[in-house]
């Protein structure tokens, strides 16, 4: 047999044998007791997790389907668009092509989107929605979440949609608490399962904003996510293998806490910074605003970023990202998050070290 090559890239990341078994688990029918129990039984861990007394929702699409969604349930008047990296910069086309009246809050990219930036674009009146990526994955920015929450509560019209996908599970985010009105996931980065499948919550702010707004369609309408979920149900076939694999990781999750699990995630991510700056190189993202789930490494020292992934790879099966659109080879990527313990997050670092010489 082939050797496994395992993934330390941002997404998907490694899944572990034990999930892979529960996401094989026997197919039962999702109009059927059985999914109604299952979904009643991890819902109260996901409200744990997003920070939420608001119902939980589960959506067999990647989160791009949930940020679409939430552009054709809450954008009447116009759409503002932080911008600092690939993810967040896509949003924008994202929004023009559902023909909605959208503008850029654009910074370069490593850069954070800078809260005062965002209040004066606010302050305009032109819009009645911010999208916002908290974890860019392209950059390794971590965007300055309460601090930009703060700001969106001086305009109370205006709904703040936020893109958790790798950060979700893996740093505390409290979506009642900042008063974030759609906050979404997708299962293939944190909570390490396979992907295609994604998972979004939704204040009753963003319900009313709903209400009102024609043409929603019907894959990503809100309102229909909650009439069905009243009923444990879903508005179409859901995935039930990355159900049951949630299933499982949850249990994970809260046998290890919470607050270890933080912990661990800043602890790895640690140990690759300590390495970048070990190896005289640098952080593509700035200081403060870096990531906690993954690290991308700025390739000051000028040396073969696709041999060395590859060399990573042939040598020692192990895969890590060679940079990101514009940024291909210019920098790496390197991935913390899931299951990752400081064993294997060592392991990765002395590989790497063994590829350098």
């Amino acid at each position: 047999m082939e050797p496994h090559d395992k993934l330390f890239i941002p997404g998907p990341v490694e899944v572990s044998p034990k999930t892979l078994t529960a996401f094989s688990r026997p197919m039962i029918g999702h109009r059927g007791e059985d999914f109604k129990n299952l979904y009643r039984e991890i819902h109260p861990q996901l409200q744990t997790l997003f920070g939420t007394s608001q119902p939980v929702f589960l959506s067999t699409s990647s989160a791009w389907g949930v940020m679409e969604g939430s552009l054709r349930n809450l954008v009447k008047r116009g759409v503002l668009v932080c911008m600092c990296g690939a993810f967040s910069d896509k949003w924008l086309e994202v929004a023009q092509r559902c023909g909605k009246n959208a503008e850029a809050l654009q910074v370069e990219w490593g850069r954070h989107i800078d809260h005062l930036a965002l209040d004066r674009q606010l302050a305009t009146g032109k819009f009645d929605t911010v999208t916002l990526i908290h974890n860019e994955t392209s950059t390794g920015v971590m965007n300055p979440l309460p601090e930009i929450c703060c700001i969106l509560a001086k305009y109370p019209d205006v709904a703040l949609v936020v893109d958790t996908v790798s950060s979700f599970s893996a740093v505390k985010i409290d979506m009642d608490g900042l008063k974030i009105d759609v906050m979404l996931t997708g299962a293939q980065k944190a909570l390490a399962l396979p992907p295609g499948f994604s998972l979004f919550a939704v204040s009753p702010k963003a319900w009313a904003r709903a209400e009102t707004i024609p043409d929603r369609g019907f894959y990503f309408d809100f309102l229909e996510f909650k009439k069905q979920k009243a009923g444990w149900m879903t508005p179409s076939t859901p995935s039930i293998a990355h159900i049951h694999a949630l299933q499982s990781k949850l249990a994970e999750i809260f046998a290890e806490g919470l607050e270890p699990r933080y912990e661990r995630h800043a602890r790895t991510n640690s140990l690759v910074h300590d390495w970048v700056r070990k190896n005289g190189f640098d952080f593509f993202a700035e200081e403060g605003y870096r990531s906690k789930t993954l690290t991308c490494v700025k390739n000051n020292r000028g040396i073969d970023v696709i041999k060395l992934a590859r060399d990573l790879r042939e040598k020692h099966h192990l895969v890590i990202d060679p940079g990101y659109g514009k940024i291909k080879g210019q920098t790496f990527r390197l991935s913390n998050m899931g299951d990752e313990t400081e064993e294997t997050v060592a392991h990765l670092l002395a590989c790497l070290d063994d590829c350098l010489k």
